[in-house]
């Protein structure tokens, strides 16, 4: 019989087709793309010409979390992300619940945050089309590409990295030009030119910084479709996220070299003024449309995978009993998790037209800024979370192959992580309102998995629990 469960499982879950490769490309393509894009100009404006720093401790911290969360993987190769680990460790519905709706609402923030920033520099090109219109159809479009499949959306993702690698590749060019010509003024590097504690004002770039640094728990969320999950995770996640940091702190020299601190806060599209410049030997016009199809290409890809993720944590998490089993529906031919995957693209299109009616309404909502640091404090929170799960777990379920992260390291991510936390809700109290708003969310659907779920449950053993799902293959 228990041949029988697991034949079920792997003949009706998701399909492994993702290689080592494909997910270190999958894993810097999604941390590259998140923030550096978007939001470089408001890390600037926090902090000054030295906002690199905010950069670098932000990724330090993240990439600490990303190995807990490649020790996990390496227990639990399976779908669901931090939920699942959430669960195994305090085996807490209510808990796990929590951590299921938190991400998903960070996912979903974050893949309106990016549609915002994709419909900016999109402006640069073409302003006619409005940018709600341009926010709407560029997610459908997301939505068509992952409901064909994981693999194709893989590829397409580990493509556009290179793209958007090349641009940023571009801009560091274009500083070590500068720096060459004899122009640089380094002094701007050390520069925290805002009023108050210096140190306060680097903890708000880090806090805006964070949101270019997630995305790394994206990728545990296709554990179940990695080809040797606990060899590749280890090195795809960590070395991804090493790689994107060096980038992220290069360019940010390069920015604040290049364009005037000022500058660089007052802009939507930041990253466009290092070109708007005129440094380098070429036309002006022809490098600004250039990079701009970069930035969109980038953003495109980010975006990509956080639509990817959503629908893959609601199936997850269906399997574990925590949200309604209609999300672990399988589409017969495409094998992608199609309820989820329209579930989350109505949430998204809803924050991006609540966002537009208030911007209308004359409340100055910057709906990029809004959205991202909602992002930031759910995931913290789920990070610090993970880092706990993490310790706590250590000892059960580990063979040779499991990977193990430094403790001490991992007591200075959770420290790290909360900080960042404490001072983001401090700084801006009413992102708990937007965040009150997406959890909300998820307490209809736990409600309706509370009311209507044990009708079609095993009634032993407990709810959410993962051998219930084992049994169910679904």
């Amino acid at each position: 019989m228990a041949e029988t469960g697991t034949s079920t499982v792997e003949d009706t879950g998701l399909r492994r087709s993702i290689t080592g490769r494909q997910l270190f490309f999958y894993t810097l393509g999604d941390v590259l793309g998140s923030g550096i894009y978007v939001l470089i100009g408001l890390v600037a404006a926090a902090v000054g010409g030295a906002f690199w720093i905010a950069f670098a401790i932000g990724v330090t911290v993240a990439a600490i979390t990303g190995a807990a969360y490649a020790e996990l993987v390496t227990k639990y190769p399976q779908a669901a992300g931090a939920a699942l680990y959430v669960n195994k460790a305090f085996g807490n519905t209510a808990l796990t619940f929590l951590t299921t709706v938190s991400f998903l609402a960070a996912s979903f923030a974050a893949t309106g945050s990016l549609a915002t920033g994709f419909a900016s520099y999109f402006a640069t090109l073409w302003e006619g089309p409005p940018a709600l219109l341009v926010s709407l159809v560029f997610l459908l479009a997301l939505v068509v590409v992952n409901f064909i499949g994981i693999t194709e959306s893989v590829v397409m993702n580990m493509l556009m990295t290179f793209v958007e690698v090349a641009g940023l590749l571009v801009v560091m060019v274009i500083g070590i030009w500068y720096i060459a010509q004899g122009n640089a003024d380094f002094g701007v590097l050390t520069d925290i030119s805002v009023s108050g504690n210096p140190a306060l004002a680097v903890l708000a770039g880090i806090a805006f910084s964070f949101f270019a640094m997630t995305g790394f728990e994206n990728t545990a969320n296709v554990a179940e479709e990695t080809i040797d999950p606990h060899r590749s995770f280890p090195r795809s996640l960590v070395g991804g996220m090493v790689v994107a940091g060096v980038v992220y702190v290069l360019v940010s020299v390069a920015a604040a070299l290049t364009v005037p601190v000022d500058q660089l806060a007052g802009s939507d599209a930041a990253l466009l003024e290092v070109v708007k410049q005129g440094i380098l030997p070429f036309s002006t016009d022809i490098m600004t449309t250039l990079f701009s199809i970069i930035a969109l290409i980038a953003i495109t890809n980010t975006t990509l995978v956080t639509v990817v993720t959503q629908p893959r944590i609601l199936y997850g998490m269906a399997k574990e009993n925590v949200v309604p089993a209609v999300f672990a529906k399988i589409h017969a031919t495409r094998r992608s998790p199609w309820v989820g995957l329209l579930f989350s693209a109505a949430v998204v299109a809803a924050l991006l037209i609540t966002g537009s009616v208030l911007l209308e309404a004359g409340g100055g909502l910057d709906l990029v800024n809004r959205l991202a640091l909602v992002t930031v404090v759910f995931l913290l929170l789920i990070y610090a979370l993970v880092i706990v799960a993490c310790l706590k777990l250590r000892g059960r379920d580990e063979d040779e192959r499991t990977f193990r992260a430094n403790t001490p390291l991992l007591i200075v991510g959770l420290v790290g992580n909360l900080a960042i936390l404490g001072f983001s809700i401090y700084d801006d109290p009413s992102s708990l309102l937007w965040c009150a708003g997406l959890v909300a969310v998820g307490v209809v659907l736990f409600l309706i998995e509370y009311a209507a779920g044990s009708r079609n449950r095993p009634k032993s053993p407990g709810r959410g629990e993962p051998e219930t799902a084992a049994r169910k293959g679904a």
